[in-house]
């Protein structure tokens, strides 16, 4: 049974972030838990099916906010992804979708999807045969001074490496077989600007600039976060690089070159946003929830 009124936060260490939903959550009135997919389980017999929350028994929340998916083995992560999947077909409102979750998180299908769309993205390669990628990087340095790879699965700007004709090498390992390269693209700006555009329910509903310290700007990495305008520009690329990938919300990147044109560089299924609040009057956590809270009553009254 699906428990009305009942929500849970899929996270492994509540933090910060969850706490916000689940403060969020609590003041709209609503049971809000914690739990770790880690911890959960699949069963399936000749009569039924069925995933297993800790804490909810054999009754199921109203709505999941997937806050974190743990690393792990491929095994591990396909069985998490699984956890969500399964819920989604119990009735389950999940927040992002496991779907749009894989779409996300990776970055060749998301880059492959952005193109299809015709939101503007660096030119990109996704290759496995390391003959190929050496020939490809001969052909782009040519034309650019610096190439970007990075994890083809990452966050926060950890893993990114900039590759020259003078050192043409990545970290291998970093890689793991798969090489994920895009043209750098030159920032308007010295200090490596680029914007992070929250989008909730199809609407942007705050954004910062951020500067780096070096090419780099993520706030994990050292970068910093600055007051902007939504611009309309920004708004508009934006919520369409969400609707490209199919996600309910999303942060998106976004880099302004030097000719002044905007590009879509990433976006994330699983945002963090505590730089992103401190730059903005919105109160983002609430904004989250009400989508959160939308997305679970339309699959009820659907």
């Amino acid at each position: 049974m699906i428990l009305s009124g009942s929500y849970a936060i899929a996270t492994d260490q509540a933090g910060w972030h969850g706490k916000q939903v689940q403060q969020a959550l609590i003041k709209r009135g609503h049971q809000a838990h914690f739990v770790s997919l880690q911890d959960c389980l699949l069963q399936a017999g000749p009569s039924a099916a069925s995933a297993v929350l800790p804490d909810f028994g054999d009754d199921l929340p109203e709505g999941l906010f997937v806050r974190g998916v743990p690393g792990g083995s491929l095994e591990e992560v396909v069985f998490y992804l699984d956890i969500l999947h399964a819920l989604e077909a119990l009735g389950v409102g999940v927040y992002n979708d496991a779907s749009a979750i894989e779409r996300s998180v990776d970055k060749a299908r998301a880059s492959f999807l952005f193109a299809h769309h015709g939101i503007p993205t660096p030119r990109t390669v996704a290759v496995r045969n390391l003959t190929q990628l050496r020939g490809i990087l001969a052909e782009w340095f040519d034309l650019h001074r610096y190439v970007v790879i990075k994890p083809m699965f990452g966050s926060q700007g950890k893993g990114l490496m900039r590759l020259s004709r003078e050192q043409p090498h990545p970290d291998y390992d970093l890689c793991h077989g798969i090489y994920y390269i895009q043209e750098f693209i030159e920032s308007a700006d010295e200090f490596g600007q680029d914007w992070r555009v929250l989008v909730v329910g199809g609407e942007a509903v705050a954004v910062m600039r951020r500067e780096g310290e070096g090419w780099i700007s993520n706030i994990a990495n050292g970068g910093q976060g600055y007051r902007a305008d939504l611009e309309p520009e920004l708004e508009n690329l934006a919520v369409r690089a969400v609707a490209a990938v199919g996600m309910q919300y999303a942060g998106v990147d976004l880099m302004r070159d030097r000719e002044g044109r905007l590009w879509v560089t990433e976006v994330n299924s699983i945002p963090a946003w505590r730089g992103l609040q401190e730059v903005n009057d919105v109160h983002i956590a609430s904004q989250l929830v009400d989508g959160f809270l939308a997305h679970c009553s339309s699959l009820r009254e659907g």
